[in-house]
């Protein structure tokens, strides 16, 4: 199964591409994207067109975005909002599913506590996906995206195959 995790942001965004072999991860790629354009429409478009490039690329069976967080700047989660939606939007164009994770969701997961910094999810990551060279922080939350997503993916067949 190959992953597409992203880390979404009106600025930079994150992205991350793994590949899962039962409980074997591997690293495929990682990069940030950034916007283009003077207002919003534009600069949306540019991550939207660029995020697709990345989908036709590499090519995922699934993706993962990162729920966003409401903090006190409403106008910056609406921003943020916006460009979580061309991170879900994109992948479903391609009739790829998404799931949503919790950042502390993902930082439980990879770090093993839920309010990490991004130095250890960095190094957590390297540690998952041996002879990863990150390009930035932002990709590394994305690669931390995927690998939570593997994970749950995992289990949730393993429960499936169980139950049935």
């Amino acid at each position: 199964m190959r992953v597409l995790g992203i880390d979404p942001g009106l600025r930079n965004l994150g992205w991350g591409v793994i590949d899962v072999d039962g409980s074997r991860l591997s690293h495929v790629a990682n990069g940030t994207l950034h916007s283009i354009g003077e207002d919003m429409p534009r600069r949306l478009l540019s991550l939207f067109e660029q995020l697709r490039e990345i989908l036709r690329l590499y090519v995922p069976d699934t993706a993962a975005v990162e729920q966003t967080f409401v903090n006190k700047d409403g106008a910056g989660t609406l921003k943020l909002g916006q460009a979580r939606g061309i991170a879900v939007l994109a992948p479903a164009e391609f009739g790829i599913e998404v799931g949503e994770y919790a950042p502390n969701k993902v930082k439980k997961t990879v770090v093993g506590v839920g309010h990490a910094s991004k130095d250890q999810i960095a190094h957590m990551v390297k540690m998952q996906l041996p002879g990863a060279v990150l390009t930035g922080p932002d990709a590394a939350d994305a690669l931390a995206i995927a690998i939570c997503h593997a994970h749950h993916a995992t289990s949730r067949t393993r429960i499936e195959k169980a139950l049935a």
